[in-house]
């Protein structure tokens, strides 16, 4: 996988991209990620990116030409190894990102993130892009930590950046419910003891044991999350236990 930043902070990415899974997955060859100034683009003599929108207001917004530039060269420099993908504008009005979003993001060979500043685009700047994405409803100062975030979510779905594919399918999210309790050596810290299934060696009892966990930990911190998760018909069964063994007053 491709993936292009168009960023008027490249140093930004430098130590995020280059650490960790991400500049291993890099050193491996897994993904290829390229940052562009695209301030580099610009016509303006005096190198700016930015003006006063038309009909006045607060604010100043991103020019068309430079951004549409620097695509153009990206696209010439990838078109022969990579298709034009998926173009990702940041903006606070898009799409919410979440778990699914970075599978589906994952399957694309080429992805491109526009990081914006100063108060927001010119509106033809949208011409180029497919996806528009947030990462809830609030506002930061520019694209580029959006864009790390999506980029790390979205990179651990890519076969072989961890190894092992049931690490990430196994995260929080991932099957609508939140991840189930984990423990490591030693067995007994401070007086604070794992459970004993989890030692036991019976996979089958462990299996059930996290299932359960995972539904009463969502059911605790994200009962939002269940309106909208596809329970087998076998979890629906235990999340009625659970609440019932809570709270013996709830109904069947």
């Amino acid at each position: 996988m491709r993936i292009d930043i168009l960023s008027l902070f490249p140093n930004m990415f430098q130590a995020t991209m280059g650490e960790s899974i991400i500049g291993k997955a890099q050193d491996n060859g897994f993904i290829d990620i390229n940052v562009t100034d695209f301030r580099q683009y610009t016509t303006d003599k005096h190198n700016h990116v930015d003006d006063a929108p038309f009909g006045g207001g607060a604010g100043m917004l991103l020019q068309a030409q430079p951004i549409f530039d620097a695509m153009d060269a990206i696209h010439e420099q990838t078109k022969d190894q990579y298709s034009k993908g998926r173009v990702i504008l940041m903006d606070p009005a898009g799409r919410k990102f979440d778990q699914s979003y970075a599978k589906e993001l994952a399957q694309e060979d080429h992805l491109t993130f526009i990081c914006g500043h100063y108060e927001g685009y010119d509106e033809r700047i949208r011409n180029l892009v497919t996806d528009e994405a947030s990462l809830g409803d609030y506002v930061l100062t520019g694209g580029e930590l959006a864009a790390m975030v999506m980029i790390d979510a979205t990179v651990r779905f890519v076969p072989g950046v961890l190894g092992n594919m049931s690490s990430p399918m196994g995260d929080s999210f991932s099957n609508g419910l939140l991840e189930y309790p984990q423990y490591t050596r030693p067995a007994d810290f401070r007086g604070m003891k794992v459970p004993e299934v989890l030692t036991s060696g019976n996979h089958q009892k462990i299996k059930e044991w996290r299932m359960r966990e995972s539904l009463r930990r969502t059911l605790h911190r994200r009962p939002d999350l269940l309106k909208t998760a596809k329970l087998s018909r076998e979890q629906q069964l235990i999340l009625e236990d659970i609440k019932l063994d809570e709270d013996p007053t709830v109904p069947d």
